[in-house]
């Protein structure tokens, strides 16, 4: 599979290009200049073609040390990685003088290059189409991102750049791109065969970039001094103790009331939506000052999307009297987050490694509880001991019974408890029940499921039949 790379200055449109690409939304737009910072991958689709996408900070000038010069590393990067570049202008402001400078840039590439006239939709876009021929980049193809228009003109551009790579076999090239492309939904079992999708998530400039860049051994995402520099949910693909990996950095989540700025609000949604979809959640937090209000909010997010969790505690190399600091944090975790008691609490620093192999070893240990599965027969020798043990209360005189309990599923693990009257357990017996089961089974921090429901009484109705 060929990379083509997205490059332009800032506000052209590069991001609405990859997401119409890859079919999805998944790069935050916005009207504004800058919004993509980190280089973002995905799987793209143009008719039979299927190729990866990378999606690019916006070209501008700057030092090494600042931010845009930080940026514009990124999308240097992203160049030597691609086998061709889209070089995107805005057909409607037509070109600046940072177009011919980034021109310039990508020409000295030397890889084969496309240029795409976007924003193209209507005369004044058609007229300025026009003008990309005075960057002696080849003949523009004008495209709308946006309205989806073009993209024939572009699928032919592909081929034309990239003849070798484009060439599929008659016979063959439909399947072999369905396969690449197609997913398996089905996620009910432990497939090794298959990446463990990981989303890290915290507070703004907890270390979150610098330590996913730290665990891959490159400088893959933007990292900095400055709070919020990430925006963009970035999934990056790669291999640990021969094990497939998909960790997902996010942007910093604040508390909602603070968040005014729309492009932090969508930046935000972006994080809980990989936190969502994820099968182990790493709460990060800046050891410095651990479980503050927001921290505990993520971890109860996390609880209630029935996500494992994984507790980091970064910047641990900041921290003195080790040994008695995380004793304390960790006591500090079992009394304010019971939901998920027992979650593993990790110190680390992202900066330096310290700790990344126990964090590992921790989420790979918290994704077998997560898909454990227990037999009917041990759970239902437990319930009778616990029963025996701590009868639940009669309410108001009346007896409650409970049958028997079964696993539903797992991700998380799901029991289902069969009785009497169970409408009326109270809630205090039901935490009882799972905190036995989280102990006996050795379910450490994965949230646990458990409903109830009540049997049907064979002889209700019956003296009302004979009557």
């Amino acid at each position: 599979m060929f990379t083509i790379a997205i490059i332009g200055r800032p506000n052209v449109g590069k991001s609405t290009l990859f997401n119409r690409l890859v079919g999805k939304k998944l790069a935050l737009v916005d009207d504004r200049p800058g919004v993509t910072r980190d280089r973002r991958e995905g799987e793209a689709r143009l008719g039979d073609l299927a190729f990866k996408i990378i999606d690019t900070a916006g070209l501008e000038e700057g030092n090494e040390e600042s931010l845009p010069g930080r940026m514009r590393a990124q999308t240097e990067m992203a160049i030597e990685l691609a086998d061709a570049i889209f070089f995107v202008f805005d057909s409607r402001t037509g070109l600046t003088p940072d177009d011919h400078f980034f021109a310039n840039l990508v020409r000295r590439a030397d890889k084969p290059l496309i240029l795409i006239a976007n924003k193209a939709e209507g005369r004044a876009g058609e007229a300025g189409a026009v003008e990309g021929y005075d960057l002696g980049l080849g003949d523009p193809v004008p495209l709308s991102a946006e309205h989806g228009d073009g993209f024939a003109e572009l699928y032919a551009a592909i081929r034309e750049a990239l003849p070798a790579e484009t060439e599929l076999p008659a016979d063959e090239g439909e399947e072999e791109t369905r396969l690449v492309l197609g997913e398996d939904e089905d996620g009910s079992e432990l497939d090794l065969s298959k990446p463990l999708r990981i989303a890290i998530i915290g507070r703004p400039n907890a270390g979150k970039s610098t330590l996913l860049n730290t665990i891959i051994g490159q400088d893959r995402l933007l990292t900095g001094p400055e709070p919020g520099l990430t925006r963009d949910t970035i999934g990056i693909d790669f291999e640990w103790r021969d094990r497939k990996i998909k960790m997902f950095d996010t942007a910093g989540l604040r508390r909602r009331a603070k968040v005014e700025d729309k492009l932090e609000k969508l930046a935000g949604h972006d994080a809980l939506r990989a936190a969502k979809f994820a099968e182990v959640v790493v709460l990060l937090l800046d050891a410095t000052i651990p479980f503050e209000k927001q921290d505990l909010t993520l971890a109860d997010l996390v609880e209630r999307e029935g996500r494992a969790l994984v507790i980091g505690l970064n910047k641990w190399d900041l921290i003195e009297n080790k040994g008695a600091k995380l004793a304390e944090l960790r006591e500090e975790a079992l009394r304010l987050l019971p939901q998920v008691k027992g979650a593993p609490v990790v110190p680390l620093a992202g900066a330096t490694g310290e700790g990344i192999e126990h964090l590992m070893h921790s989420i790979f240990r918290v994704h077998e509880v997560w898909n454990k599965r227990i037999s009917t027969a041990r759970l239902n020798r437990w319930l009778a001991a616990a029963l025996e043990r701590s009868p639940p209360p009669a309410v108001s005189g009346r007896r409650i019974k409970i049958r028997y309990i079964t696993q539903l599923r797992a991700r998380p693990p799901y029991f289902i408890l069969f009785g009497n009257q169970l409408d009326a357990l109270p809630a205090s017996y039901e935490r009882f029940l799972v905190n036995g089961l989280r102990e006996a089974f050795e379910l450490p921090g994965v949230p646990i499921r458990l409903s109830k429901k009540t049997s049907d009484n064979p002889y209700a109705g019956r003296k009302s039949r004979q009557r």
